[in-house]
């Protein structure tokens, strides 16, 4: 395969080399005739032939110098025309002093400068008719796509030349671009036009027949892609948006890095502004322990307090596999961070006991939970040996071996809870409360809602069900829930770590709550097809435990801001140690018996918990 094109190649080049020496004889040829009215005396006759054979071999070697013979012009663009130009004159320049210094008479400067023009005219000119050539032989083909690019920008321009020009693309042709801008209204790009505003896009899909629809806007604000993806979604084409306007910047851009528009570009909330020096002041060569690290939250959390660089990162999980996984990619992405991996059970209170005497965590990040609301409401007793007595055993060594912070994940779930899981995440919530009044250690804990993607949440969910062609269950057609990514959590987590002062519980804004049946539908459709037409939406009812609408206040706790316009405190009434540590007590008596003596314990400690039946 190899050979056959490296000989093709070799045949191009000749080819290109050849119809450049013609162009060069027939150049000078034309510019002698032009000189001398057609007819020309024999005593330059012979200057000719040798301004001939010298441009020949000089004007070739400086083509060949200048890799004019190694580019594809099938991608030719202003660039290659600047080199060819430098290649031809500088060329032309020195064949003119060597026939000046071998012939006695000088080239008349007129004919050396039509000749140049000339050159110019018909390399360029070939070269070009070659790209023409390559793009209509490309059009002539199957084709299979139109293509609407909305934004006629630098990013839109850059993306419709390349599905333009190259192989990679037959098949797919622009029908031109989407721009709000005015100005641009009626303007072609590339010999496109722009076609309309974004209010357009429906009519042009439907009268272009449009397949694809690329956002090429990665400078524009949030909401405004979120807009104009909900009006894309209606289209019944398929969108792609630009990833990052970081790799716009950075000269990454290329078609193949287009990627599916996902549920998280339709939240249109603005990009997380973190106080980075506030985080490294607490994290930054510090022995940073987090308890679930392979799981959604806890890895990312290893993630992104990595780039703070840690003194040392603890790596605590339940399951090798997960935290095998985290810790390749960290050790990959980050080399100079001192990983240790432990592989621990936080309900063993001795081995707690162990790897903080061993460590010495100067911050904890507490994420190993319990998190499935159906599965914890058939194990109530699993569901507090984890996420309360779990959570007891690793803030009392956090506060035993005076660590500066303990920041806890908690949920929204935790509000006036309807499950066991919301239920036991309170009472965890508590305890670190009442534990903070007596210990040197600032225990907190940052509450939030659902984030998109991690493990068993309903985003992986629907998408399974849309592969397998349906159909996509909802529980309940008014069903609302809080949406967050996962690395924007993330984030705010760390950054509240930074307000600490002792026992607040912070609230993360979640911004609009998303119906679940919207979020089917627009999964749906981002993947091309069409709701209870192409796939089927059915209702399965609420599962035990579960709520409509989810909150993230209990109307006992008052709420404060802090510096962040994302984060706010929220402080719940004073927490009575002795009646915490007595319910501890009857709970360690209960575990293991009746669903219903386990809840009968949480029902008297958290008075808002409500079980639904």
């Amino acid at each position: 395969m190899s050979k056959v094109s490296k000989l093709s190649n070799r045949n191009r080049m000749l080819i290109i080399l050849v119809i450049d020496i013609c162009i060069i004889w027939v150049a000078i040829s034309i510019s002698y005739l032009f000189r001398f009215d057609g007819k020309i005396p024999p005593f330059y006759e012979s200057q000719m032939l040798l301004f001939a054979l010298l441009t020949t071999v000089i004007c070739g070697s400086s083509l060949a110098f200048f890799r004019m013979y190694r580019r594809m012009w099938q991608y030719a663009s202003i660039g290659e025309i600047i080199e060819l130009a430098k290649a031809i004159i500088i060329g032309l320049i020195l064949s003119y002093l060597a026939t000046y210094l071998l012939y006695e008479e000088r080239v008349p400067i007129s004919i050396t400068s039509r000749t140049l023009e000339l050159m110019l005219l018909f390399m360029g000119g070939s070269r070009f008719l070659w790209r023409l050539i390559r793009v209509n032989r490309t059009k002539k083909k199957d084709l299979v796509n139109n293509i609407l690019v909305v934004g006629a920008g630098d990013c839109g321009a850059l993306i419709a030349k390349e599905i333009m020009t190259s192989n990679s693309f037959a098949g797919n042709r622009i029908i031109g671009f989407i721009d709000d801008d005015l100005h641009k209204r009626n303007m072609q790009v590339y010999g496109l036009p722009v076609l309309g505003n974004r209010l357009h896009i429906e009519k042009l899909v439907q009268k272009y027949h449009i397949h694809d629809i690329i956002i090429a806007m990665p400078s524009t604000k949030r909401a405004h892609i979120s807009d104009i993806i909900n009006i894309c979604k209606l289209t019944g084409a398929k969108v792609k948006i630009i990833p990052s306007i970081n790799d716009f910047i950075k000269g990454r851009l290329a078609v193949k890095s287009l990627r599916n528009v996902e549920v998280e570009d339709l939240l249109g909330r603005e990009p997380v502004m973190t106080d980075l020096e506030g985080i490294a002041n607490y994290v930054s060569d510090k022995v940073v322990l987090v308890t679930g690290a392979g799981g959604s939250i806890g890895s990312e959390l290893c993630r992104q307090i990595s780039s703070f660089n840690p003194a040392r990162l603890l790596l605590l999980g339940h399951g090798e596999n997960s935290i095998y996984t985290i810790e390749m990619e960290l050790r990959s992405k980050y080399p100079d961070v001192q990983l240790e991996t432990v592989i621990a059970d936080i309900q063993d209170r001795n081995r707690m006991d162990d790897v903080f005497r061993k460590f010495r965590p100067q911050v904890v990040f507490h994420a190993a939970a319990h998190k499935h609301v159906p599965l914890m409401e058939r194990n109530p007793s699993e569901a507090v040996k984890n996420n309360v007595f779990g959570t007891r055993n690793v803030a009392d060594c956090a506060d035993k071996y005076k660590a500066e912070r303990f920041v806890m994940i908690s949920s929204d779930k935790a509000v006036n809870p309807s499950s066991i899981m919301g239920a036991t995440k309170r009472i965890a919530e508590m305890y670190i409360q009442s534990i903070n009044t007596t210990s040197a250690t600032q225990f907190v804990a940052v509450r939030f809602g659902n984030v998109l993607g991690s493990r068993g949440s309903v985003i992986p969910r629907f998408k399974e069900q849309i592969a397998a062609g349906g159909p996509v269950t909802v529980t309940h057609p008014d069903m609302v829930r809080y949406f967050m990514t996962i690395p924007e959590a993330v984030q705010l987590v760390i950054q509240a770590g930074s307000f600490a002062k002792g026992g607040e519980i912070f609230v993360l804004d979640m911004g609009k709550p998303v119906k679940i049946m919207d979020l089917a539908q627009d999964l749906i459709r981002l993947s091309g097809y069409e709701p209870d037409v192409d796939i089927e939406i059915n209702f399965s009812g609420m599962r035990e435990g579960e709520k409509l609408f989810e909150e993230l206040l209990t109307d006992e706790e008052a709420v404060s801001s802090t510096q962040h316009e994302r984060i706010y405190i929220g402080k719940p009434s004073q927490i009575n140690r002795a009646e915490l540590e007595l319910q501890f007590k009857r709970f360690e008596k209960v575990l293991g018996e009746s669903q219903s003596s386990v809840k009968d314990v949480i029902e008297h400690l958290v008075p808002f918990y409500s079980h639904v039946s």
